[in-house]
């Protein structure tokens, strides 16, 4: 039995699975708790989820193979702790390895979620049978989890990935903090805030736009929204992914230049909008990446759909560590 434990800000995922006989993990049972109480308090639900799920299935904690923990960074996976992640208040160097090792006896291994799906999906997705492989977010924000050569690379101090923090313009939406960062362009943060600009822009000169009655609707503008205008052939809404798509191909042309890798992974967004992305994004790789990088790159969606962080979180309790 395998327990997968994926914690985020609104809320956290507590999953059993097990490993068939092809080696790939079938997803048993799980719960979905509101991340909602005070840090420890928060923990011992997630822990009591845990048993009450195995009991319910006829297992027990003393069939735990291992536990894997799936968190928002930042943290620390070689001392188990989770670092004042900004989407978890409260959460400050929580020993939660050491927690999980005492309450289930078993191996327990906790990751960043970016890191923890590049692992799901090299072992089991659109990765298998790669060395090199990076998958990024491209959800909320924009982070990555890097395999190279075969390992998974964390850096020196778990901060390998922060995709997102790199600057690609001078000005430009904000996303990491940074104004013109990879993630203010590619996100779905750095879309709802595109859309905004470009869309004020046009409501102030006495436009109509299709998917924003008005300047006081202009909060309410999101990925989603922006895309289902798109899809339905507003030119504006078109534009702003365009524009999306064309700072994609830069951020993916430095990464195909840098890492050389077999296939980038893209989640989430992409997943949902690649034929509003994909033509651009091409161009801009085609003109800016290095041509014996980019033609042994291919670039596809998450293969694990919906479900891939359920199976991040399990991936990682298959082994205590991806070497």
């Amino acid at each position: 039995m395998l327990l997968g434990i994926d914690i985020g800000g609104t809320k956290c995922a507590v999953v059993i699975g097990n490993l068939n006989s092809h080696a790939e993990i079938n997803i048993i049972d799980k719960r979905v708790l509101s991340t909602d109480r005070p840090v420890y308090e928060m923990i011992e639900l997630i822990f009591q989820t845990a048993e009450i799920l195995l009991a319910e299935n006829h297992s027990s904690t003393d069939q735990l193979s291992g536990i894997g923990i799936s968190c928002g960074g930042p943290l620390s996976s070689k001392k188990g702790l989770i670092l004042s992640p900004p989407n978890l208040p409260g959460w400050n160097e929580v020993p939660i390895v050491e927690m999980a090792k005492q309450r289930f006896n078993t191996t327990v291994t906790l990751q960043n979620d970016a890191n923890a799906c590049a692992i799901a999906e090299w072992k089991y997705g659109a990765g298998r049978g790669c060395e090199n492989v990076i998958f990024l977010t491209f959800g909320t924000g924009m982070g990555a989890g890097l395999i190279l050569n075969g390992r998974l690379y964390s850096g020196t101090s778990d901060f390998a990935g922060e995709v997102g923090h790199l600057r690609l313009s001078d000005m430009g939406p904000v996303g990491f903090g940074k104004s013109g960062s990879f993630e203010g362009w590619a996100s779905g943060g750095g879309i709802a805030q595109l859309a905004q600009i470009k869309v004020r822009e046009r409501l102030q000169v006495g436009e109509q736009i299709s998917f924003c009655n008005s300047l006081d609707d202009l909060p309410k503008l999101t990925a989603k929204k922006v895309a289902e205008a798109a899809y339905s052939g507003d030119e504006l809404a078109i534009d702003i992914y365009n524009t999306c798509a064309e700072y994609l191909g830069r951020g993916l042309s430095l990464l195909i230049d840098i890492l050389n890798p077999e296939v980038i992974i893209i989640g989430s967004i992409y997943g949902r909008a690649r034929s509003l992305l994909d033509k651009r994004m091409m161009q801009v790789i085609e003109r800016e990446a290095y041509i014996g990088a980019r033609e042994v790159c291919k670039i596809v969606p998450a293969g694990l759909g919906e479900n891939i962080g359920d199976l991040a979180a399990l991936s990682l309790a298959v082994v205590s560590k991806y070497d």
